[in-house]
């Protein structure tokens, strides 16, 4: 998963990051709550964790511009230095979905991380079968069924498709999706990915008469939309 952190005191950054990429994750930190919106408007990330106290744009108008502009259910954690009821009110009152009070204690940090991914992500579980109406995937054996008929895909058009109906209705960032399916492999030429979106959407037949519509989002990235057919 991709997590951006946002917190202006770099040791503290460094540390929470080491937990999060020991964990498994990507951390992508912030010292400037300005350059972390700014790059929020640009990219897409499965998960925040916000300084309370950041002096050129706190948490507070961060975690606002996020539940008006980004998806409801991308989870925020908090970070703060202060215990006391009434700022940890403040913060959960204003959209976050957990917090953590300074110093930072490693287990603790995964542990609340973990369930927070947990809780927005339920189909990013282990389960081998994933069903999206007529779509099957078997994520083990790497095969996908349409209407229990298989069709043929490399393991990149597997990847991508199920990182599409994964993440249904969310406009992903060209970065996010060369991160989760090429695995930041940086010499990969730039038209690779459109190439294999545009198989993805030929080979599972992403049409509006067929429920679904994979649509580029400019300058940012592409959707994977549900659609009523006419």
């Amino acid at each position: 998963m991709r997590i951006a952190v946002l917190d202006d005191d770099n040791n503290l950054l460094e540390l929470v990051c080491t937990i999060l990429n020991a964990a498994g994750h990507t951390c992508h930190p912030f010292l400037s709550g300005k350059e972390m919106l700014h790059q929020l408007r640009r990219e897409s990330y499965d998960m925040l964790i916000l300084d309370w106290q950041v002096p050129d744009l706190n948490g507070t108008e961060i975690l606002h511009w996020v539940r008006e502009k980004l998806s409801p259910t991308l989870p925020v954690l908090f970070m703060t230095s202060r215990s006391g009821e009434d700022d940890i009110v403040a913060g959960l009152a204003a959209g976050a979905d957990d917090y953590m009070i300074k110093p930072i204690r490693r287990s603790e940090l995964v542990a609340r991380v973990q369930a927070l991914l947990r809780r927005a992500y339920p189909t990013q579980t282990a389960s081998e079968h994933l069903q999206f109406g007529a779509y099957k995937f078997e994520t083990r054996a790497g095969r996908v069924t349409i209407n229990d008929e298989p069709v043929e895909m490399t393991q990149k058009e597997f990847d991508l498709a199920l990182l599409l109906f994964r993440n249904l209705g969310r406009p992903l960032s060209r970065a996010y999706i060369l991160e989760a399916v090429w695995s930041r492999d940086v010499d990969i030429p730039s038209r690779t990915m459109d190439t294999h979106i545009s198989r993805v959407r030929s080979k599972l037949e992403l049409r509006p008469e067929n429920g679904y519509r994979l649509a580029p989002v400019y300058s940012y990235g592409y959707r994977l939309e549900q659609v009523t057919a006419e």
